[in-house]
């Protein structure tokens, strides 16, 4: 095969934040090679890292606007790895069998039935709601945790396996995501009332901040999320996915799936986002996130 015939078109999405970076450590005088080495160190992708590193380079020598958000290129064709959600009509679950009801392969994104029954349902809705706190996000700049504009709902975060019920919800969950129960961070629940809406987002974590990147140091990347729907929702609060024309709508105890980070540690964008706004009623969602590793969290 010709090097013209090995190489495609690909799309590299990434964040404001993170161009930046890369752009100030340019401008500071830092060396291509070693900003390459510190991205890929936080486990980023070194072949996408290259590609942004070196676009943003030619912009700075050349002149122009800077990307937004994406940018076309010509790469290497990468080796597909496989995904880790079984390709099966029905997945196990532990102490539970879940149907596959849609699926989509690049990216993996699958729609699961009745992950949770309704009164398990319910007891975590019951059992959320007094601890609930304004949503934050990581600063970029800062790393440090803070109130985020583009996320109007209310949450927690549960230990694992902090009660009998989390401790068997986190085994089945850890099962259909073909990940040990080790690897996830603890059950998120969020409420979104009428109005909220969190707008399009990665959940992989950008190296571009110390506290991401210690994170990653201690756990690895984020790999998987699964978002179970704890509710019936009137009208809106859809699951988004705007790369790929996808909308998953929230039916009570079904669960929408995706991956982002496979075994070869590469990142895809085409994860994009987000909660579409609660038109009427509320929303109130389970948020699992997978690790490369053992999850350790931050101390303090």
């Amino acid at each position: 095969m010709s090097s013209t015939a090995a190489r495609q078109l690909a799309t590299v999405h990434f964040s404001n934040e993170l161009r930046d970076w890369i752009v100030n450590a340019l401008r500071r005088g830092g060396q291509p090679d070693e900003i390459v080495r510190a991205l890929a160190a936080q486990r980023f992708d070194a072949g996408v890292a290259r590609d942004l590193v070196d676009a943003f380079g030619r912009v700075l020598r050349e002149g122009g606007a800077m990307p937004e958000g994406s940018l076309t290129i010509a790469r290497q064709a990468p080796q597909p790895a496989a995904p880790r959600l079984p390709r099966a009509t029905v997945l196990h679950g532990g102490d539970r069998n879940v149907s596959v009801l849609t699926r989509h392969d690049k990216p993996v994104v699958a729609v699961l039935e009745a992950v949770l029954t309704h009164a398990e349902c319910d007891s975590l809705i019951a059992a959320a709601r007094p601890r609930l706190a304004a949503s934050t996000i990581t600063d970029p700049q800062t790393g440090e945790q803070v109130v985020s504009p583009d996320r109007t709902s209310r949450g927690m975060f549960f230990r694992l396996a902090e009660t009998p019920l989390l401790a068997r919800l986190d085994a089945r969950i850890s099962a259909l995501m073909q990940m040990p129960v080790a690897h996830g961070e603890g059950l998120q629940v969020l409420h979104y009332t009428a109005g909220a809406q969190s707008r399009p987002h990665f959940d992989f974590l950008m190296p571009n901040n110390a506290a991401n990147q210690a994170s990653i140091a201690r756990s690895g990347q984020r790999v998987s999320t699964l978002v179970i729907y704890l509710n019936e929702v009137a009208e809106g609060g859809e699951t988004v996915f705007p790369e790929i024309g996808l909308s998953v709508v929230p039916r009570k105890g079904n669960a929408v799936y995706f991956e982002y980070c496979d075994s070869q540690g590469q990142l895809d964008g085409r994860t994009l986002h987000a909660a579409a706004e609660v038109m009427r009623g509320e929303k109130w969602v389970a948020t699992k996130w997978m690790r490369e590793r053992m999850f350790v969290a931050a101390q303090g």
